[in-house]
């Protein structure tokens, strides 16, 4: 499979795309585990006439990211895909407001994020929480007790404040909106009630959450200082751009013909949610039953559940 930044970044130039605050920005997890994994099957589809969709609702799905300094001076990338949902903690912008359900799927919070921030801004946020949060469940790179947290202060990477307006000035968030929206939020948390998202109101988000912590499974108050925060930038963990396919995992030309021999799955695949992310593993499924598709049909085989194949 290739998860490949460069399909979504030419499925944006193309033009038929909604653009992006961020999308040159992005930083893809696939990419960075992978350094070879740049979209090569993809252009080598495209240099024998294989056509690239670019009517997808969007091109990648897209992730809550943190830089992480190594010592070597390298920059690691860590996708914040559970904390989110656990009671106690909130994602704001720079102006110390929230935007989004963070226990929502990391592509519903990344999209709520990019429609928050103006067309000029980066897409950026902060992840916050407090003391009891960070002791109990960490927060990105970060591991709960008996890990230290010293050298992630020292690096930069964890940001804290002995009261919220301290934890403010070190981050260069606006201090009179986050004490605001803090304030608003607790009033609300400490009874497990979010009226602002409706965190937790969804077994999605419960699912995520913490089931020892009740009423509600996502959502309790910040208030036990200091207070942390980790910078969120906009990231993918995949591309829903690839090659349009026919319903045997052909790959069509510009014309919607098949191309004689040539297949493609996974994230070469052009999404068949058409950039849309229903759950987690929307690509890998599909992944693996188009290639099951793909062989039986490249080698004539018929599937023994394929209505047309039997009539």
């Amino acid at each position: 499979m290739s998860c490949s930044p460069a399909a979504a970044s030419r499925t944006i130039r193309r033009g038929r795309q909604r653009s992006l605050p961020t999308l040159q920005a992005a930083t893809s997890i696939g990419r960075r585990r992978r350094a070879g994994n740049t979209g090569d099957g993809i252009r080598l589809g495209e240099s024998v006439g294989g056509e690239l969709r670019t009517d997808l609702s969007d091109p990648g799905a897209w992730a809550p990211v943190s830089l992480v300094p190594h010592r070597d001076g390298s920059v690691g990338h860590f996708p914040h895909l559970i904390e989110r949902a656990k009671p106690g903690l909130i994602m704001v912008r720079s102006d110390g407001t929230r935007f989004a359900n963070e226990a929502n799927s990391y592509h519903d919070v990344m999209k709520a994020l990019f429609a928050a921030t103006p067309a000029s801004a980066p897409a950026e946020a902060w992840a916050i929480c407090d003391a009891k949060f960070l002791k109990r469940y960490g927060l990105g790179r970060v591991r709960p007790p008996p890990f230290p947290i010293t050298p992630w202060i020292r690096n930069g990477y964890l940001k804290r404040g002995a009261s919220i307006e301290a934890l403010a000035r070190a981050c260069d968030i606006s201090a009179e909106g986050l004490k605001a929206t803090i304030g608003h939020y607790n009033r609300f948390a400490a009874h497990g009630e979010d009226p602002a998202f409706g965190r937790g109101d969804t077994p999605y988000n419960r699912v995520q959450g913490d089931t020892a912590h009740l009423p509600n499974p996502c959502v309790a108050p910040v208030d036990a200082g200091p207070f942390y925060a980790v910078k969120i930038v906009a990231g993918s963990l995949g591309t829903f751009a690839g090659l349009n396919t026919d319903e045997h995992a052909r790959v069509l030309d510009a014309q919607e013909r098949p191309i004689d021999g040539l297949y493609a799955v996974g994230n070469d695949m052009s999404s068949i949610m058409a950039g849309r992310y229903p759950s987690g593993g929307i690509t890998l499924g599909p992944a693996m039953t188009f290639g099951y598709i793909a062989a039986h049909h490249a080698g004539g085989i018929p599937l023994k559940n394929n209505r047309s194949a039997a009539a």
